[in-house]
């Protein structure tokens, strides 16, 4: 809604840089999309995203390869990770993906173009996609 006013939490001076740096990207996401792009990533510091694993790779290659607005099917973001054959296992990755939103699985949806599952239930990724789409419409 263009009505809903983005805030930022308050005490964002007490903010550490990378919280700082997720505070800043996640209100780009909601409130300007169009600056996701030009805003580095947030550093991840999470153990899954620093051990060498297809799980691994399959979240750098959603975050890089997958950009707003668009979709992509589990098998084809297999594909790109390296394993065409491991669709299931993109699945997996999904589930444990410790940073929804900014590595954006919500974007991951089955071949046959039904939304699939999400962590945070799926009305809330019918409504993650619904915003892309509007956002990228409203850019296009």
């Amino acid at each position: 809604e263009p009505s809903a006013a983005c805030e930022v939490c308050e005490g964002a001076e007490e903010m550490t840089e990378p919280l700082k740096q997720c505070t800043a990207w996640l209100h780009a996401y909601f409130c300007e999309p169009a600056r996701t792009a030009s805003l580095p990533v947030p550093a991840f510091h999470h153990p899954l995203l620093q051990r060498d694993s297809f799980t691994r790779q399959v979240l750098w290659t959603l975050l890089r390869d997958v950009k707003f607005g668009e979709a992509v099917s589990y098998k084809q973001l297999a594909d790109l990770a390296g394993n065409g054959r491991a669709a299931r296992a993109v699945g997996g990755a999904m589930r444990s993906n410790p940073i929804p939103i900014i590595i954006p699985c919500h974007r991951v949806i089955r071949s046959s173009g039904q939304t699939g599952n999400y962590g945070g239930g799926n009305l809330m990724k019918e409504w993650l996609l619904l915003h892309e789409k509007l956002q990228k419409e409203k850019l296009a």
